[in-house]
């Protein structure tokens, strides 16, 4: 599920509004979000496909971020359904998420999965603490939730990113980790295009710029 490659070209609808979700999440723009929101429900986006979205968001916004978006998700879903919508619940995690030292090894797989390679470097030896958490935390506790698969959660990921001024070198590592699961520079490309027409142009160009940046600095195949 996690590493599946999507059949198209481009990105399809559903896909496409995960993006200014997690961009309006992480830039805490909850007027803009409860529209985005309306319109990845009506894309086919399940509700637990929303409230995995909204709380990935705390990892890369922090919780005031995620907590402030899930409540907008409850209020939307609830109004809709004064309306008369009903929306697919979507299903939850098929198994426990570990704890423990199996949480940590998970989360080490995972990471070394997504970006290709062991992680490593003098940041995390300067403050271990900070590796421990994006293993345990990170790619442990949210990437061991497999009711949305990697690509989507790359996609919001980079939706976030973009979205957020100052995280440029993470936004470019999580391009070249949304290609590692599958997603091609074409959608990748579409994606900046989808920030450009509903989100902003500022987020749209950080998204390009680190587009650009990876695929200059990926190896030719």
């Amino acid at each position: 599920m996690n590493a599946t490659r999507t059949a198209s070209g481009t990105l399809s609808q559903r896909q496409q509004s995960i993006i200014p979700i997690a961009a309006f999440a992480a830039a805490g723009d909850i007027a803009r979000l409860n529209t985005a929101l309306e319109q990845g429900l009506d894309a086919g986006l399940s509700v637990n496909d929303a409230k995995e979205i909204l709380l990935q968001v705390y990892a890369y916004a922090g919780f005031p971020r995620s907590l402030n978006a899930l409540g907008e998700l409850m209020k939307v879903v609830q109004v809709r359904k004064q309306r008369g919508v009903q929306d697919a619940q979507g299903q939850l995690p098929s198994r426990p998420i570990p704890t423990g030292a199996a949480l940590r090894a998970a989360g080490a797989a995972n990471q070394t999965k997504l970006v290709g390679q062991p992680v490593k470097g003098a940041l995390f030896e300067f403050a271990p603490a900070i590796d421990e958490y994006l293993k345990t935390h990170l790619f442990g506790d949210v990437f061991e939730r497999d009711n949305l698969d990697w690509p989507s959660r790359e996609l919001a990921t980079v939706g976030m990113l973009s979205a957020l001024a100052g995280a440029e070198s993470q936004l470019q590592s999580h391009m070249g980790i949304s290609m590692n699961v599958g997603i091609t520079p074409a959608q990748l490309n579409q994606l900046t295009q989808v920030l450009a027409d509903r989100v902003d142009a500022g987020t749209a160009r950080r998204a390009r710029e680190a587009l650009d940046r990876q695929l200059a600095a990926r190896p030719a195949r």
